[in-house]
């Protein structure tokens, strides 16, 4: 992967390009800096800040839905609460920012319209969207790292209700959600019962005259502590700070992974502790299960953490309520129910959830010819079939997002080492004479996580084969170990 020099005179050529200055694309950022200090990248992001995700939510009581240190990065112990606040996780990330040195290298409003791989210049070429330019900007890079996540942080997922434009009020969704919005006093109906749900609703109780949770079907929630029972005792030993965030790390590890075996193994015992939970916390004579009993079994949708109850606690208040009902329409006034009820609202919160993406949304072509990725398989959840030179990042879903970005970090660096070591300039996914008519299976099997985000998405997601290494979505116990076993010269990767 050789430099072009008079390129990057010009500074329009990198060794290495990022996609998203998240939590992934930071991530990457470090691993690349301190592997190759030497060599050239760029972190290029389409808003204003980063963040990512901790930058497009600005609602009410934001907050982390996975506790901080197993979210954190693995090359930086968290210092705080083991749930944090939107605002300590940007915190977080801008102390990260600083200590390596990656300021210099993100270029923020840098939205990438399209991206091309040309086999005789073994280079992608990437057209750039800058914010307050009118002329396109033209990168090329020698590997393109793709880490913006799994959703569309543009436009949100909103069903349309017979009835919406009459309703009186306002309608926001929380990823859009206005500087400008003042709910003190309003009566308040969210609709959804999700993570972003959980999180909103003990936020609003503080201010308004009533929150109300208008859900179709129930949600599970866990409502554990907001910190470890090994915390407390840890920081009282005054231990120096990496020992207790490892130990700390250590152990969310462990009660996750056992919560996770749970949900596959004996996922009824699971139901009944995480419906014990809501009921010991709700007031005497609530119907637990008809809001909080889910049809599905526990984690083939997530499990939303309501840190210390705080969701109960605004139910036993009286300033929040929840009702398990169909929309039939909005009117002037509210909403009207299948059940004939009225729920009368002067500001309506769609927590409906968001659309996924593919690697961004940017439209992808090798040798100009345009790539349906419905029609590529994933190489350990980490590249793609018949895409040269290009990595992407997707994290857990039962488990912190982070815990999967070490790891693919790690072995995106050790092909790249591979690469540099034997002198390639190309690697590239390649199906081997055994994976001849392989079965090709959908993105997410709806048995092992069926959210409605991944059902609405599943037509336009790439795919996945029926054994290794073209298996994504495995759990964390498995992959941390297997991931740092794969040997970057196996016969699934094509060098030259």
């Amino acid at each position: 992967m050789a430099t072009d020099q008079s390129q990057t005179e010009n500074g329009t050529h990198f060794d290495f390009l990022v996609i998203g200055a998240g939590i992934s694309g930071i991530g990457a950022a470090h691993h690349l800096r301190e592997r190759w200090p030497g060599r050239r990248f760029a972190v290029l992001e389409a808003m204003d800040g980063f963040g990512g995700t901790w930058w497009t939510h600005r609602y009410p009581g934001a907050r982390s839905d996975s506790d901080l240190h197993t979210y954190g990065y693995a090359f930086k112990p968290w210092m705080g609460s083991a749930i944090a606040t939107a605002d300590e996780i940007r915190r977080y990330l801008a102390e990260t920012i600083a200590e390596n040195g990656l300021a210099p290298h993100i270029r923020y409003g840098h939205r990438v319209l399209s991206a091309d791989w040309s086999s005789q210049q073994q280079r992608w070429t990437l057209r750039i969207a800058r914010q307050g330019h009118d002329e396109v900007l033209t990168l090329t890079a020698g590997f393109l790292w793709m880490c913006a996540g799994y959703y569309d942080h543009g436009q949100a997922y909103t069903p349309t209700w017979p009835g919406m434009d009459s309703f009186q009020g306002r309608v926001v969704h929380p990823q859009h959600w206005p500087a400008d919005l003042d709910c003190t006093g309003q009566r308040v109906v969210v609709v959804g019962s999700g993570a972003t749900a959980a999180t909103l609703i003990p936020a609003l109780a503080e201010q308004v005259a009533h929150v109300t949770m208008l859900q179709r079907s129930p949600t599970f929630f866990s409502a554990l502590p907001r910190a470890h029972p090994l915390e407390a005792p840890l920081r009282a030993l005054d231990l120096p700070a990496e020992w207790t965030h490892e130990i700390l790390r250590r152990a969310h590890i462990a009660r996750n992974s056992e919560v996770v075996r749970m949900s596959f193994e004996r996922p009824e015992d699971l139901r009944a502790n995480l419906i014990e939970q809501a009921r010991s916390q709700l007031p005497e004579g609530f119907d637990v299960d008809r809001h909080f009993n889910p049809r599905y079994r526990p984690w083939q949708q997530r499990v939303a953490v309501v840190p210390d109850g705080d969701l109960f606690a605004a139910i036993r208040s009286g300033k929040a309520s929840v009702v398990t009902d169909a929309i039939e329409c909005f009117d002037a006034t509210g909403i009207r129910l299948a059940s004939g009820q009225h729920l009368p609202a002067d500001v309506v919160v769609t927590a409906t959830g968001f659309d996924l993406q593919v690697l961004g949304g940017v439209p992808f072509s090798v040798d100009g010819a345009p790539v349906d990725f419905t029609q590529r398989v994933t190489w350990r959840g980490v590249m793609l079939e018949g895409l040269p030179n290009l990595a992407y990042v997707m994290g857990y879903f039962r488990s912190s997002w982070t815990l999967r970005l070490d790891l693919v970090c790690d072995l995106v660096c050790r092909v790249l080492g591979h690469m540099q070591e034997r002198g390639h300039a190309v690697v590239v996914p390649t199906l081997r004479s055994e994976d001849a008519g392989m079965a090709r299976q959908p993105w997410m099997d709806p048995q092992n996580f069926n959210a409605g985000y991944i059902l609405r998405a599943q037509h336009r997601m790439f795919r996945q084969g029926d054994r290794d290494p073209w298996r994504h979505n495995l759990e964390y116990q498995e992959e941390r170990s297997a991931l740092p076993a794969v040997r970057p010269d196996e016969d699934a990767l094509a060098y030259r």
